[in-house]
């Protein structure tokens, strides 16, 4: 089963949690074990797992892929954005989850985020679920 899930971001570069859209989805679908991926259909955003307890492990994950892929460097793509791109493919653009009885299997501090790199934007992000 594939659903979508679109998601409005609000700033250039950020990370948006859709952990709880995701739960809401699988208990929406009566989805109770197998597993879920989360994929985006976008070159300039990605998904990742991480904390998500502490928003400053946030900005630290933004400020750090800034120092490393700076905005603009003199990049060869035309259109101002060839940081998002180089972001996003070091970011990927899928996750795979566990899920056993109706919950996502991640560990006690983690959340599943888009990051947005070329915002703001209306994004994707398309959900497969997959049973035993």
């Amino acid at each position: 089963m594939l659903k979508r899930l679109e998601v409005k971001t609000t700033t250039r570069t950020q990370l948006v949690d859709i952990t709880p859209h995701i739960k809401s989805l699988l208990r929406s679908e009566n989805f109770s074990t197998g597993f879920i991926m989360v994929y985006t259909p976008h070159t300039t955003c990605g998904v990742t797992i991480n904390e998500n307890a502490d928003p400053l492990v946030r900005e630290d994950i933004i400020d750090t892929l800034n120092r490393l892929v700076p905005v603009d460097i003199g990049y060869g793509h035309a259109e101002g954005n060839a940081d998002a791109h180089i972001k996003s493919s070091l970011i990927g653009s899928s996750e795979n989850v566990f899920v056993e009885s109706g919950t996502l299997v991640l560990g006690t501090w983690q959340g599943i985020f888009l990051v947005e790199f070329d915002g703001p934007r209306q994004r994707s992000v398309l959900i497969k679920m997959v049973t035993d």
